[in-house]
């Protein structure tokens, strides 16, 4: 390694590998395999996901307190090492990691970019230069005991796990805000619908209790997901067979990795198959998945509940967040979900993505984790914010229309199925199609023609007796 001025100015360091020679940036603590990988790979224009990059930087420090531990890293570079990693977990040095989401090589791009950091840190930390690595090597010291087939998926499982915590929480949040409209909405009546035709009468409040229930179904189920990410490879080397891994290592490096993360992960039993198999990101990806289709419905529903506001239905009004339109005046759109919608959209695609890279591995590793990775933790983190923005900018703001919904439940057919079991459901049919076709109400039309007395109408047609199970009296 030596220090030389570049052609534009640029004070540089060389640094060599099995393809020969590059400069780098002499200030850079990454080195000459991510600048390659740099030059390789600009696909997305995006980063890896920092969460991944501190799963990372958090099993290296595992790795070296491990190995320091057992007696095969010496002391002061392991210390060295442990720190920078340290560092990089606070967040520090993000603008190192410069190297593209998608890329060739199962990820040993990125990988490549930590050990590089960390390795060039140490250096600094014990009082070296950067690219200084007969004192500290990105692969003997940073990477002793390990490969990027066993390192970055472990990586992606508790970098997958953190996110879906909060992805849980924010469930939480927004199951919390639809109980409430729930409780809110308890007294409201309205038309239910199927096939966007007039049902039977609901509650506005049962509308969102269900609309609740579909998200705590969501919560439980990524709650459970954790369970399918903890078994890992880590310790399993290139193939899962654990070459070049002393067993002891193997042991301690994995109890190291869980206290650090903070999340119960255990070695897999066959780490052959931990490392070749990537379903259980499909099996997650379809979870996420579902809590997209749900939040997909429940968006759907508002704009139709909140549409018009005058030549829709007009039943609820959504909080007004932005003008919308560039040349009609006074026009405000339903903002909130419809960006909800695209978000689950997006986690809608993304799973077809995930499930192309998980079934394309080949024998022993799958060389296409980095786009699982870059959609699979990107969906996580789309639906939490999608989650947090509908709970807090929408839900909350919801307010009732009672009187609208109660003049287009008298103007519907809605009650024709109440009085059926009363007065039979042919006749109940013919009040029905007469009310459609006079512009009178069924309640109105009954009373005319002594079907029903006012009584009997007033104690079949309570909102109680219409939306609970029973034949109402």
């Amino acid at each position: 390694m030596f220090h030389a001025e570049h052609p534009d100015g640029q004070v540089v360091r060389r640094e060599h590998d099995l393809l020969g020679e590059k400069d780098i940036p002499v200030d850079a603590y990454y080195g000459i395999h991510t600048m390659r990988a740099r030059e390789n790979f600009s696909l997305s224009g995006l980063p890896s996901h920092p969460r991944l990059i501190e799963a990372i930087a958090l099993v290296k420090k595992a790795a070296a307190e491990a190995n320091m531990e057992l007696g095969f890293l010496d002391k002061e570079i392991g210390a060295a090492i442990s720190q920078a990693a340290s560092e990089v977990m606070a967040g520090q040095f993000s603008d190192q990691f410069i190297v593209d989401a998608l890329q060739g090589g199962a990820g040993t791009s990125t990988h490549m970019n930590v050990n590089e950091v960390l390795a060039n840190r140490a250096c600094e930390l014990i009082g070296a230069q950067k690219g200084d690595y007969h004192r500290v090597h990105p692969l003997e010291h940073v990477n002793l005991g390990q490969s990027t087939n066993d390192v970055y998926p472990t990586g992606l499982r508790i970098a997958a796990i953190w996110l879906i915590r909060s992805l849980c929480d924010a469930c939480a949040q927004l199951q919390e805000e639809l109980q409430a409209k729930e409780r809110e909405f308890a007294g409201v009546i309205k038309v239910g619908r199927t096939q966007l035709q007039d049902a039977v009468p609901v509650l506005l409040g049962q509308e969102f209790g269900a609309y609740a229930q579909a998200v705590a179904r969501d919560r439980w189920r990524l709650y459970k997901a954790e369970e399918r990410l903890r078994q890992v490879n880590l310790g399993g080397t290139a193939i899962g067979t654990g070459l070049n891994a002393d067993i002891r290592y193997i042991h301690l490096v994995n109890e190291k990795t869980r206290r650090f993360a903070g999340v119960g992960i255990a070695r897999a039993e066959d780490m052959v198959d931990a490392t070749q198999n990537a379903d259980v990101f499909v099996e997650v990806s379809g979870l996420l998945k579902a809590l997209a289709v749900n939040l997909t419905k429940i968006c759907n529903d508002f704009r139709l509940l909140a549409s018009g506001p005058y030549a829709g239905l007009g039943e609820i009004r959504l909080p007004e967040k932005q003008a919308g339109s560039s040349i009609m005046p006074g026009k405000v759109n339903p903002v909130i979900p419809e960006a909800v919608n695209q978000a689950a959209f997006h986690v809608m695609a993304s799973d077809m993505a995930i499930t192309l890279a998980a079934q394309a591995g080949q024998l022993e590793l799958n060389a296409f984790l980095p786009l699982l990775a870059h959609h699979l933790l990107g969906s996580i983190g789309i639906l939490t914010n999608a989650a947090k923005s509908l709970a807090f900018s929408c839900i909350q703001g919801i307010s009732a229309c009672p009187e609208r919904c109660q003049a287009l439940l008298l103007g519907s057919g809605a009650t024709a199925t109440a009085l059926a079991p009363h007065i039979g459901y042919d006749k109940a049919t013919e009040l029905a199609r007469m009310a459609y076709h006079s512009g009178r109400t069924i309640e109105k039309i009954a009373l005319e023609e002594n079907i029903l007395t006012a009584e009997e109408l007033a104690a079949i047609l309570r909102p109680q007796a219409m939306t609970r199970p029973g034949r109402g009296k």
